[in-house]
């Protein structure tokens, strides 16, 4: 493999591995009733030093999964994925397939997605992302690693205000130009088991923002 086809496939590698890092979506926790007060007999949590009652009960409802996680539950299940990748600005664009397997983790807070491919040119792709809906920050966040770099990429977003459109803004450490490169993904549901994504990334010759990837997801 020559040296472009390895330039090309790195920047490949990095729109699907945001993409498919981002989809991977939250399932709602059964439970969502406040905690109670301690059953008979059982002690009370005591409060440190300074705390109020009103401290305790904003670090729990930080905890709690909400309307947001049931959001993105919707995500949840076997996805075949039908990939458009597009290696630098100009370039003819390259047709691949993907399989991404989502599930929920700890009782609906997070979720986690197992992606399986193969790359051009570079063999068997393999990827791992955790993804979330923090009620801290108010941000969707998201993390993923692959089989094709060493590096974690990690992001965040928001949703649009008419519910429909999901967009995440990641970072990652570029292999060319060694610094810190921004890279943006736009997620649609396009029917009840269709979705459809969107990568832009970051042309490091010319530093300008341009598509890679576009994913269409059909749920199985």
């Amino acid at each position: 493999m020559n040296r472009k086809n390895i330039i090309g496939s790195v920047f490949a590698v990095v729109g699907i591995a945001g993409i498919l890092g981002s989809i991977a979506l939250t399932q709602p926790s059964k439970d969502k009733k406040a905690p109670t007060a301690p059953a008979a007999g059982q002690p009370e949590m005591k409060l440190p030093p300074g705390w109020t009652a009103e401290d305790m009960q904003a670090c729990m409802a930080a905890g709690m999964p909400g309307k947001m996680h049931e959001y993105l539950s919707k995500s949840i299940g076997t996805w075949q994925g039908k990939e458009t990748m597009w290696m630098a600005p100009g370039t003819e664009p390259i047709k691949t397939e993907c399989v991404a397997v989502i599930t929920g983790m700890m009782d609906g807070r997070y979720t986690k997605i197992e992606v399986s491919g193969d790359m051009p040119d570079m063999g068997p792709f393999m990827g791992m992302g955790i993804n979330g809906y923090d009620n801290v920050s108010q941000k969707f966040v998201s993390t993923w690693i692959d089989n094709m770099g060493t590096g974690m990429m990690t992001g965040s977003g928001d949703l649009s205000a008419d519910g429909k459109t999901l967009t995440l803004n990641y970072t990652m450490n570029c292999p060319i130009t060694k610094k810190p490169v921004a890279m943006r993904e736009i997620q649609k549901h396009t029917g009840p088991n269709a979705m459809t994504l969107e990568m832009y990334g970051t042309d490091p010759k010319s530093g300008k923002e341009f598509k890679s990837l576009v994913i269409e997801f059909t749920k199985k």
